[in-house]
């Protein structure tokens, strides 16, 4: 049986709302500059290169001073900076820094945004959701058909080892650039799309070296409040071209404060935990003598899954240095009609970000209604059973220690207390240089952010 559900896709680029209508008509080329062969020849786009190196070793130099400063700030000017100029350019499809969001009263700390914006000018489409991996298809929308304003810069490995920025490189056709683009239906503030390797018209679903990618973008943010996102197809990913998402947000996520208790651990130095005592069952992953030993045991990870058509969801916390992996199975839920009809009203698809514990809402009935126990009941119904759970978590270890990962994985604790406490993210000095929006005191129990 094929599941098939009524879908209303996000739109992330200013021409995705075109294809189909105005691509017919086009000949000789499609005079929208976009990345596509019509229009990249001479193309010239900002290139960030990082340098390769684990996080143990940057943080010990880091402490006697052997790093030298970046040629460009990554978060705050480069990113968010270029954020904010298509922003003043009216690239975005309305003003996410005018949504009210608010901390909702309770021992969790739900966030929970106002968009009506997201909900408009939408397109209904069929979207499969019994199929984790499905082939890419050039005929449909793809990130290749994205204008080159919508491009901030490019984001690649660095040939000497040392960061480097060019404020004009050409785009190297034949070597498949890796981007990051605005998103023109930002969630929150400074919401990008990392697109690995984009001309390869990759389909959506993880490997070892596209996932890396995302926690080396991580890494050079180096800041706890910026964190990327990826969803599977089955688990909320709209678009079939491989690519992650990310934003800012100055406040803790639920699950970065969830207890967890752990689960397995690595030869390689990776430690494997279990939310514990949070709405949607998941693992962390921590740790790793390197970070591509933390990147190897995630992605072969979500290879496990994808191959085994489960859908899921993976949330890049702290730096990249923490990772979130949620199997999660409501859309099928939904197809086979499983869902309470309250929670399908709301229209809220709960992806990478409603997991987490940002929930963005598209009525203002129920932004008003918002409530810790509403939150839980609608990640409740993400989640896979403890039965399924364990069942699936034996596939994840039994795949991680077949293809190394540093050894043979350690025999999963099924007695163990909850050995972390609830993680808070420490103060830093997030708000320099850059305008993001400031938290003030709300008037009734909630946080408000303005």
């Amino acid at each position: 049986m094929t599941l098939r559900i009524k879908r209303v896709p996000t739109v992330v680029s200013n021409y995705q709302k075109e294809e189909g209508e105005e691509g017919a008509r086009r000949g000789g080329g499609c005079g929208r500059n976009c990345l596509n062969k019509c229009c990249i020849a001479g193309a010239k786009i900002p290139l960030y290169a990082f340098k390769r190196a684990n996080f143990v070793a940057d943080e010990k130099a880091l402490i006697v001073g052997e790093t030298p400063e970046p040629p460009v700030a990554f978060l705050d000017s480069l990113l968010l900076g270029e954020w904010e100029d298509r922003m003043q350019r009216g690239l975005f499809r309305y003003d996410v820094t005018a949504c009210e969001t608010k901390i909702i009263p309770g021992g969790y700390g739900f966030i929970a945004q106002l968009n009506e914006g997201r909900h408009l000018k939408k397109r209904p489409t069929e979207f499969r959701v019994d199929k984790v991996l499905q082939p890419f298809d050039g005929s449909k929308f793809n990130f290749t058909k994205v204008g080159q304003e919508e491009i901030l810069f490019q984001f690649e490995a660095s040939e000497d080892g040392e960061v480097q920025f060019f404020p004009k490189a050409p785009i190297d056709a034949d070597n498949s650039p890796s981007v990051v683009a605005i998103n023109v239906s930002p969630i929150e503030y400074g919401h990008v799309l990392l697109i690995p390797r984009v001309l390869e018209c990759l389909p959506q679903r993880i490997d070892r070296e596209s996932f890396s990618l995302a926690l080396y973008m991580a890494a050079e943010a180096g800041n706890p409040y910026f964190r990327l996102g990826y969803n599977s197809l089955g688990a909320f990913a709209t678009i079939n071209h491989l690519h992650f998402q990310a934003y800012y947000l100055a406040v803790p996520f639920p699950i970065e404060k969830a207890p967890t208790q752990k689960s397995t651990a690595l030869k390689s130095g990776v430690t494997i935990f279990e939310l514990v005592n949070y709405p949607v069952r998941g693992l962390v992953f921590e740790g790793g003598d390197t970070v591509q030993d933390l990147s190897n045991a995630v992605s072969d990870s979500c290879i496990c899954l994808q191959d085994n058509n489960i859908p899921y969801n993976v949330l890049i916390s702290d730096c990249g240095k923490r990772i979130f992996l949620l199997p999660q199975c409501y859309a099928e839920k939904q197809a086979l009609g499983e869902v309470n009809p309250e929670l399908l009203d709301t229209q809220v698809n709960p992806a990478v970000w409603e997991i987490s514990g940002h929930i963005v809402l598209k009525r203002k009935e129920d932004f008003e209604e918002a409530s810790e126990e509403n939150a839980w009941r609608l990640l409740a119904e993400v989640s896979l059973s403890e039965e399924r759970f364990q069942e699936v978590n034996a596939l994840i270890f039994e795949a991680i220690a077949s293809v190394g990962n540093g050894g043979q994985a350690i025999t999963p604790s099924t007695t163990d207390k909850p050995d972390v406490e609830p993680q808070a993210l420490e103060e830093a000095d997030v708000m320099k240089q850059s305008s993001h929006p400031a938290m003030v005191a709300g008037s009734s129990g909630c946080l408000v952010l303005q």
